[in-house]
């Protein structure tokens, strides 16, 4: 902690920098193990906008000052990211018949088909009655990652949600969806 607090310092950045020392951005999140992506600039809203340490990196830092002081950058200047490319082993689960009261988890495994590794920067669901589950690690060129998708009824009635995932392929949005059919059952 010390070092980096110290490194800060010497380098003369004086901007805000918040220390999360109890994980809890971390596990709000999910952010990748892998420590190349664990530097970052977010936006107003929480969002990722430029990846990169600006400590040891002088385009970066340039990159987060003019982010910072709202000065208008264009797409050419962001952050690169090492993009890779990913299948999907389906989009779609069908979740079947069930009781409305049980959650049913739905598995789908994203395989890295590129050169570098497979990010997973943030997942969205259409609804709170849906939740995402997934290691934080980046999946290696030819690794898979697995998304568990939760779904909790809050009434009997069919049922399709859609769950984004954001990351670092081509295609940066990943559309996956759950359907199904929660049934109102009698003892």
């Amino acid at each position: 902690m010390r070092d980096i607090v110290g490194t800060l310092r010497m380098e003369g950045f004086t901007h805000p920098v918040c220390i999360d020392r109890d994980k809890r951005l971390n596990r709000l999140n999910h952010f990748p193990a892998d420590p190349t992506f664990q530097t970052f600039l977010l936006d107003e809203n929480n969002r990722v906008r430029a990846v990169g340490n600006p400590v040891h990196n002088p385009k970066i830092k340039e990159l987060y000052l003019k982010i910072i002081r709202g000065e208008n950058v264009s797409r050419e200047e962001e952050t690169p990211r090492a993009q890779t490319t990913v299948e999907a082993d389906r989009t779609e689960a069908d979740m079947g018949r069930f009781d409305w009261r049980e959650e049913q988890t739905a598995e789908f495994v994203l395989k890295n088909t590129g050169r570098h590794p497979l990010v997973i920067f943030d997942t969205y669901a259409s609804c709170g009655c849906t939740r995402v589950e997934y290691d934080g690690k980046p999946a290696r060129p030819g690794d898979s990652l697995v998304l568990r998708v939760t779904y909790k009824a809050d009434q009997p009635g069919h049922f399709r949600k859609e769950v984004t995932v954001r990351s670092n392929a081509e295609q940066e949005l990943l559309k996956l969806t759950v359907t199904g059919e929660a049934e109102e059952r009698k003892g």
